[in-house]
């Protein structure tokens, strides 16, 4: 048997006997087919078996294609999805578009930090700190260059970074259509709910790049241009550097989970067009204008809703004991966002007539 043959179930030929019993004329029927009954056929031919089909295996249909990685009846492997994820990843982190956003969130601590040092050796002061003075802990910088990474998470996360996850977002879908290379993705095919949780997961790998991207830049260029040692928390207590620098890992990876809401909420707009340009354009348009109403003291009411509202609540982890309450606000808020426009975004994707 062929390996074609056992790939589509086809019966092994049955070996043919050396004498053609269809083609041997029988004698008895010979002289009086009519009258002469059949002993075989005498007895109940429903229960006798023929001895030809007997020996012939029944032909098992062949399994109907299904998706890669795939079997009949059962959910994909996790080697399908990690492939898609991988494939996915490759084609946003290679586009020049998303290496100039990451040189741009590289550039601000960069810059940040050649500020402060031109300012403080220039006999001036760094600021308070805050207010109109700066970034949170801008004023420390110039004692330890750890809280450079404070001060470049603070002064980024208001725009740029949300910025970065609105493009990235709010293309992933309908970039996709636009170029009309989402149709073949659905025909590969790659399933509609697994390719847009392989989406989200790529802007929420996005949001934790940018992020590292920033702190990083901003230790290396602070190591540079301050000194390091302990650090001094904002309650006046003083831990060691090694502490400090966990508070600022634990730090980062909150700003990157602040903006999963907005990373949801992106991936929904972009499911509403098959334009990636008026996709990022509305979602920066929405960031903006959130960030315009959380400063409006009569909405208080509403603004605890916003998902920008608790941004800046990371800074408490740099107290002794850290002040946990508006950080779980934070996070609960933005899994609510996650999950409200993760929701919208499968019912409205599933749902869409892709075209292109």
């Amino acid at each position: 048997m062929s390996r074609a043959d056992e790939l589509t179930g086809a019966p092994e030929p049955t070996p043919t006997p050396a004498s053609n019993p269809a083609s041997t004329p029988n004698p008895t029927s010979a002289s009086n087919p009519a009258s002469t009954p059949n002993p075989t056929s005498a007895s109940n031919p429903a229960s006798t078996p023929n001895p030809t089909s007997a020996a012939a295996p029944a032909r098992v249909p062949a399994p109907s294609p299904g998706k890669p990685g795939t079997t009949a009846g059962r959910p994909p492997r996790l080697g399908g999805w990690l492939t898609l994820f991988r494939s996915e990843l490759t084609i946003t982190f290679r586009r020049w578009r998303t290496l100039a956003l990451l040189a741009v969130l590289a550039a601000v601590p960069v810059l940040v930090g050649i500020a402060v040092k031109l300012e403080t050796d220039g006999g001036g002061s760094a600021g308070p700190g805050g207010g109109d003075g700066g970034p949170p802990f801008i004023a420390q910088v110039t004692n330890n260059g750890l809280f450079l990474v404070f001060t470049a998470l603070a002064a980024t996360l208001p725009f740029f970074l949300p910025m970065s996850v609105g493009v990235i977002a709010g293309d992933a879908v309908a970039g996709e259509a636009h170029g009309g290379t989402l149709r073949y993705l659905l025909v590969a095919p790659a399933g509609r709910t697994r390719l847009l949780l392989v989406k989200y997961a790529t802007v929420m790998t996005f949001c934790l790049v940018a992020t590292v991207t920033v702190a990083v830049f901003a230790l290396a260029t602070g190591a540079l241009l301050f000194p390091l040692g302990e650090v001094t928390t904002i309650s006046g207590t003083t831990i060691g550097f090694g502490d400090g620098l966990l508070r600022a890992l634990l730090i980062a990876l909150l700003v990157a989970a602040s903006l999963l809401g907005l990373a949801a909420l992106g991936l929904f707009i972009s499911t509403l067009t098959s334009s990636g340009i008026a996709a990022m354009a509305t979602t920066v348009g929405l960031l903006i204008t959130l960030q315009i109403l959380d400063v409006i003291p009569q909405l208080h009411g509403i603004r605890p809703y916003f998902f920008s509202h608790y941004w800046l609540s990371f800074a408490d982890v740099m107290r002794q004991p850290v002040y946990w309450t508006d950080v779980l606000r934070n996070l609960g808020l933005q899994a609510v966002y996650a999950a409200v426009f993760g929701s919208a975004a499968w019912a409205r994707f599933t749902t869409k007539d892709v075209t292109a």
